[in-house]
């Protein structure tokens, strides 16, 4: 790991150790978390993420799409995702979807990446996320999320970090297959925003994930493809 990655990653757990020591006590504290903690992988200060200049030069570096054809380059990329992924996808070890403003979301199970409690990838994982770096690179305008979330199991401290970690593993893992590490952002959600119970086994299997959102980034307004993805949660499951 390069020293302005460990800088990125420490400044990231201690931001997050912050957080949840101003929980402390709050009864709503899982949903007080909620906003995770981001980073940016390329060593850029997260502060900049959002601000117009800041988002407008790391745009102007990787590219920007003209607005009128920002649909169907996204819809392209699902169709080669959704080609090269097929067995994973049928093995339910991943799906991909469509999000708002152009965007799609690589929901990956982390059992099928990490040992548990773990955050370096396993063979097959990174077999995986190889073929999706591939992808990656084909279609270069885009800004690259990887989300981290856990279960409830554990403290909210120690899941908050095991998902930037494991954000980090599979955002390094792009960066090292050749996605530009400008086009990179980690956001750790620890146990907040589940898509399913944690009071029952299947569902705390379905908390353990990350998700890799892709946002187009459109010329003129690159600053809303660094902005930090939405709440991928599902809210009826909050504080269960």
């Amino acid at each position: 790991m390069t020293r302005s990655k460990s800088t990125v990653l420490v400044t990231a757990l201690l931001s997050a150790t912050l957080m949840i020591t101003a929980c402390a006590g709050n009864p709503n504290r899982r949903a007080a978390i909620g906003g995770g903690v981001g980073a940016v992988v390329g060593g850029l200060s997260g502060a900049l993420i959002g601000k117009g200049a800041g988002a407008t030069a790391i745009g102007a570096a990787v590219g920007a799409l003209a607005g009128g054809g920002v649909g169907h380059y996204m819809d392209n990329q699902k169709q080669e995702l959704d080609q090269k992924l097929q067995a994973q996808q049928a093995r339910n070890e991943l799906n991909i979807t469509r999000l708002n403003g152009d965007a799609l979301k690589i929901g990956v199970a982390s059992d099928a990446s990490f040992a548990v409690d773990q955050s370096t990838l396993s063979p097959s994982a990174q077999n995986t996320f190889n073929t999706i770096a591939g992808v990656l690179k084909n279609y270069d305008k885009t800004a690259i999320h990887v989300v981290g979330f856990t279960d409830s199991t554990g403290s909210a401290q120690h899941n908050l970090q095991l998902s930037q970690a494991r954000a980090q593993a599979v955002a390094q893992f792009l960066a090292s297959r050749g996605v530009n590490t400008k086009r990179l952002l980690t956001w750790a959600r620890g146990e907040t925003q589940p898509v399913a119970s944690n009071a029952t086994k299947q569902g705390r299997a379905e908390n353990r994930r990350v998700a890799i959102v892709i946002k187009p980034i459109v010329q003129g307004q690159e600053q809303q493809a660094f902005a930090a993805p939405p709440n991928l949660g599902n809210p009826q499951f909050e504080n269960r």
